[in-house]
């Protein structure tokens, strides 16, 4: 069956019960796993006359930190459960593309990470990372609802 799972998480509520599953999974298979947190490159935001301005290295201090705390937290939730798991903090503008990335060059076998259910135009016009992952990746995927 499956021997490396790659798991894709945000720290949102969906992908916290994305991630039990994930090492509910790899416990009962005996697989490894590998979690990885991607976020966007900074982008500075100027809406109108009106510049908003969050200094770089603020945004990206702040990203890691928050990283760092999601991918102990798994990491914890793993060894708990005798579930060997590394972990990996990315930054690049498509999240999707570095999913499948690190699923392939880490040889991971299955991709699960939550649905993210973005609605109206904005799914429209940038779809989700999610359907991203689903379209692009021939390793298989099992998105948590």
């Amino acid at each position: 069956m499956y021997k490396h799972i790659l798991l894709a998480t945000d720290g949102s509520e969906l992908a916290r019960h994305a991630s039990q599953d994930a090492i509910a999974l790899a416990k009962a298979i005996g697989a490894k796993m590998t979690a990885i947190t991607v976020i966007k490159p900074w982008h500075t935001v100027a809406p109108a006359e009106v510049m908003i301005s969050f200094p770089e290295q603020e945004y990206l201090k702040g990203a890691q930190n928050l990283a760092d705390k999601i991918l102990q937290t798994t990491a914890e939730s793993a060894k708990q459960a005798g579930v060997a798991c590394q972990t990996h903090h990315m930054i690049n503008e498509h999240p999707w593309r570095a999913i499948i990335d690190t699923a392939n060059s880490e040889n991971c076998d299955l991709i699960v990470m939550g649905s993210h259910g973005r609605t109206g135009i904005v799914k429209l016009i940038l779809g989700s990372e999610t359907q991203q992952v689903l379209t692009h990746s021939k390793i298989p995927v099992l998105v948590h609802r």
